[in-house]
């Protein structure tokens, strides 16, 4: 298996790092963290510290992954869970608590670089129950920080970077509001093409290229999990407090695409590759002082085995600390769970996709009030338009089928339609399971 070091060497060829060696003394440490210097614009309006501890706990691509309702499933016969399962969880003593109630909102790149629109995303944090933010640090374009790790840096893209990170973070913890990092994993073009021994290859040895012409990085390649890893590693010490890894996946292998080809696969399959990325990455994260989630397609939770991309639930649940499946009603074909239109019964899609994923996790002995943290539809794709009405039915979606945490999703990070659908305090609103199941469904407008 190809090194980090290899890795690096190949960035050094092609004008990116420079070469560590392969010691252990000449491998780049990462920086301790400076003390973040103020950031004036916005005062934290004497609510940052009781926020905190209700997340805490002790205190484009469009409308994104849009290919999830045509993610086919392999459907192995063995992947069904059984009762008393017992789970894969890695035990982990460095594992950083598990938050309290936690309600968020995605900020893209563009807008964690912008001042002014930080300052209004805020502002809606302080005046509603919105308690944590998604923030774009490694997404398609790169990286959106300066990293102080050359074998990181060398990687960056040239989307910019978000001025000043150490005190937007503090300004953000004082305002209560919980840090969370999201990192694009594999569908990583700058990596891509700086590292060309490192892609899904073709069977004529060419790189592999998506529907929209994007290369990207192997899944099974170690050199490539180290990468990200230790960008995760970074953002932790920086005072993320959690890691959300995104396109955690395998591409979709459309038949009008040529087939894929993994140079390291030896024999693994794709949910053991994805699995053991998480055995290598999450006890590092918690070492370095955050949480490790994990963004999957929504189909996961109801589809018995494993996605054609990889995903199960079985194999991700029990090594992840939450993860956040994309419920997005547009997402799902006409008839799902017998709804015609899932885009206009927002509540029926998101309660029968969570309500499933609360069932798999009981069944591995997984029981944390917090461990499913659902994406929701914060966008118009199709009839009808998305507003309020329809986050509050998303929400309550959630709480009946036993969980308190969501984030909402906008590709624009536009979240002012949606307002008067937030509360303005965060209060627990979840069932237990059992109320779940028998909820019956709101009558629809």
């Amino acid at each position: 298996m190809r090194s980090i070091f290899v890795l690096v060497a190949a960035l050094a060829a092609c004008g990116g790092v420079q070469d560590t060696g392969t010691s252990a003394a000449s491998t780049v440490a990462l920086e301790a963290p400076a003390q973040p210097a103020s950031l004036s614009p916005v005062s934290a309006q004497g609510r940052g510290r009781a926020r905190a501890s209700a997340a805490s706990g002790d205190t484009s691509e469009g409308s994104r992954e849009a290919s999830d309702a045509s993610a086919t499933a392999t459907g192995t016969p063995d992947a069904s869970p059984t009762a008393g399962a017992a789970p894969t969880e890695i035990a982990d003593s460095a594992r950083p608590p598990a938050p309290g109630i936690v309600r968020g909102l995605y900020v893209n790149r563009w807008a964690a670089q912008s001042a002014r629109r930080m300052r209004g995303l805020i502002a809606i944090a302080d005046s509603t129950e919105i308690n944590a933010f998604v923030i774009d640090m490694k997404d398609e374009f790169g990286l959106n920080y300066q990293s102080a790790d050359s074998t990181v840096a060398r990687n960056s893209g040239t989307a910019g970077s978000v001025p000043r990170l150490r005190a937007l973070l503090d300004t953000l913890d004082k305002h209560g509001i919980l840090t969370i990092a999201r990192i694009v994993v594999f569908k990583d073009s700058v990596a891509a093409r700086r590292n060309p021994d490192h892609v899904i290859l073709r069977p004529d040895g060419q790189p592999w290229r998506d529907k929209h012409g994007l290369t990207w990085v192997d899944p099974y390649d170690k050199s490539i999990w180290e990468y990200n890893i230790r960008v995760a590693e970074e953002l932790a010490r920086l005072g993320f407090r959690e890691i959300q890894f995104d396109y955690i996946r395998f591409p979709e292998p459309y038949k009008s695409l040529p087939p894929q080809v993994f140079r390291d696969a030896n024999g693994v399959s794709k949910p053991e590759a994805l699995a053991n990325f998480f055995r290598e990455a999450c006890p590092r994260i918690h070492r370095a002082g955050a949480r490790c989630t994990a963004d999957i397609f929504g189909l996961v939770t109801t589809v018995p085995g494993a996605l054609e991309v990889g995903q199960q639930w079985e194999k991700l649940s029990p090594l992840t600390d939450v993860l956040l499946p994309m419920v997005y009603p547009s997402h799902y074909p006409r008839g799902s769970f017998g709804v015609d239109r899932p885009n206009a019964d927002p509540y029926a899609i998101v309660k029968a996709a969570i309500t499933r994923a609360h069932e798999r996790d009981i069944a591995l002995g997984l029981t944390g009030s917090e461990r499913v943290r659902p994406w929701l539809q914060a966008f118009t794709l199709g009839k009808p338009a998305y507003g309020a009405h329809e986050i509050e039915e998303q929400k309550r979606a959630v709480y009946d089928s036993g969980y308190d945490g969501w984030v909402l999703w906008h590709p624009g990070s536009l979240y002012e339609t949606f307002v008067p659908g937030l509360e303005k305090n965060v209060v627990s609103r979840r069932k237990s399971l059992a109320e779940a199941r028998s909820s019956p469904k709101p009558s629809s407008q």
